[in-house]
């Protein structure tokens, strides 16, 4: 139907529902009735708005099976990962901002800079957006979009989101919970809109701040359009992420966690390993274990406990995997280990590894968001250091080492985001952590106090403290004493010369009187 999205469930390419489109001349007043929303719902009192919250966690536990299946069905990962990964997250998250988000809020007094202006006190409050807009990518279709609407809500602004067309059913449920906990008329609302226009419609309802995840080359385009409206935009956008393994590394934790960071959700995960960069001590020995583990990885197709991952959200995303693996072959790459895969799912892909790779490989430069990794060698530490900041993109990375302070001092060398030590990717689940990247991975953070920042505007606010003072210094009427009292403050202050900060002082003190008459 045209005026409907139809969606398919990507293990068996069932049709499992529609979502209504929305018309795009009323995303317009849509807005307009967010706005009038946010002005009772951001004058509440925090205590106040995080009586929902209760609610919608209550919800979302009490459905957690239930959501998770609808994840699962939507978009092609596992129902375990949807409920560990997505469901489990939010429920945290919720209590996170609960607890903290006053403290993240409240007024900040800010010291005096300078004994002379000590009459002056300032504050900063911070202000809500006002109407923001969401718009959320089709891999984390629950848990990206809901760690935006959680913040955008609480921060005290009204929210539109808009879903991945790919997954319109886990948007719906979105909106479902919105609802069901009771939020206020018009402060959510679900857009069911396709890619193409979206940007266009929600940047030309003179929404007060756009929330992208996804593309760089869409994030770059929608930028560009938020420019010329002057709207403030936050960008959260792909990885191409490196795991380095040191000559100390746990193999056996590292092989885990690689197999997990790399094949999780399918491979497509934006904070995923795509790169594994190995010390030449260790690279034999790493790739057989990781081959051996391999061998019992399933990829069956199947939405249940025989698998060890899921499927292709779709084929569009099938296709570009499948490239940069034909491009990494045809450029010297060798398939050095495979999972078991379904001939039965056309959106199957097998978990794989490459070697003989290099960096002019799309594989190992672009992000490949897919079950694919490829291995490299390294030989010092300054190499790995080097190869892992050899992209343009850089959300998150990892090093593996049994001891902390040298991957610590790794990390610190690299061009990322979010550096995880002995693990990856997980720390997109921590509520209190900001995620976001570098370079072409982003320009801002969601998550923890600087993700709820986010959702805000700063207020200054400046008062005298002392009510016998009438009048500053600098205030008309202009005449040379008034010029020579200023430039005498200068010299007062700062001056090394004890006979020059004298005569400052002797030139302050003429105009010193005048501050107490109006």
């Amino acid at each position: 139907m045209k005026n409907q999205t139809e969606c398919f469930n990507p293990f068996t390419e069932e049709l499992i529902g529609y979502s209504e489109l929305t018309d795009r001349n009323s995303v317009t007043e849509i807005v307009q009735k967010a706005r009038e929303a946010q002005k009772d719902w951001g004058n509440k009192r925090l205590t106040e708005r995080s009586k929902y919250f209760y609610k919608l966690r209550d919800l979302i536990v009490n459905q957690a099976e239930d959501i998770s299946e609808i994840i699962s069905k939507d978009n092609g990962k596992l129902k375990i990962e949807a409920l560990s990964a997505e469901v489990l997250p939010i429920a945290f998250a919720i209590t996170y901002y609960i607890k903290n988000a006053e403290r993240f809020l409240r007024d900040k007094k800010l010291k005096a800079g300078n004994i002379f202006l000590a009459n002056k006190r300032s504050f900063i409050r911070r202000v809500p957006e006002g109407v923001i807009a969401i718009v959320s990518p089709w891999n984390y279709p629950f848990t990206i979009p809901m760690f935006d609407v959680i913040c955008g809500l609480m921060a005290g602004n009204a929210v539109i989101l808009k879903g991945a067309t790919e997954t319109q059913l886990v948007g719906r449920k979105i909106e479902e919970l919105i609802l069901n906990a009771g939020f206020p008329k018009g402060i959510f609302s679900f857009v069911n809109l396709p890619g193409s226009i979206a940007g266009d419609a929600l940047l030309g309802s003179k929404i007060d701040k756009l929330f992208f995840t996804g593309s760089v080359e869409v994030g770059r385009m929608l930028a560009q359009k938020a420019a010329a409206n002057l709207i403030p935009i936050s960008l959260e956008l792909g990885g191409n992420d490196a795991m380095i393994i040191l000559q100390d590394a746990d193999l056996d934790r590292a092989v885990s966690g690689g197999i997990w960071g790399g094949f999780h959700n399918a491979g497509q995960s934006c904070g995923g390993i795509e790169r594994i960069y190995v010390h030449e001590k260790v690279y034999d020995r790493f790739l057989l274990l990781l081959k051996k583990r391999l061998e019992n990885f399933s990829a069956n197709g199947n939405q249940d406990f025989s698998s060890d991952m899921g499927v292709m959200t779709s084929l569009k995303q099938k296709n570009i995997v499948e490239e940069h693996i034909k491009d990494a072959i045809e450029k010297g790459a060798q398939v050095f280990a495979q999972s078991k895969i379904s001939t039965n799912c056309k959106n199957s892909l097998p978990a794989s590894v490459l070697i003989n790779v290099n960096h002019d490989m799309l594989l190992m430069k672009e992000e490949t968001f897919g079950p694919v990794v490829g291995v490299m060698k390294f030989y010092t530490i300054q190499e790995a250091i080097d190869l892992a900041n050899d992209s343009h993109l850089g959300l998150t990375a990892s090093v593996w080492s049994k001891n902390n302070r040298k991957a610590i001092e790794v990390a610190k060398q690299i061009q990322a985001g979010a550096i995880n030590i002995n693990d990856h990717l997980m720390s997109h689940g921590l509520a209190e952590t900001p995620w976001g990247g570098f370079k072409d991975s982003g320009n801002s953070r969601s998550h923890g106090e600087l993700g709820l920042l986010e959702m805000t505007k700063q207020q200054v606010i400046i008062k005298d403290i002392l009510p016998f003072v009438k009048r500053n210094l600098w205030w008309h009427p202009y005449d040379k004493n008034v010029y020579d009292g200023i430039l005498g403050l200068i010299k007062l202050i700062y001056s090394k010369e004890v006979k020059i900060r004298i005569e400052g002082l002797k030139n302050l003190t003429k105009i010193l009187p005048r501050i107490f008459k109006v």
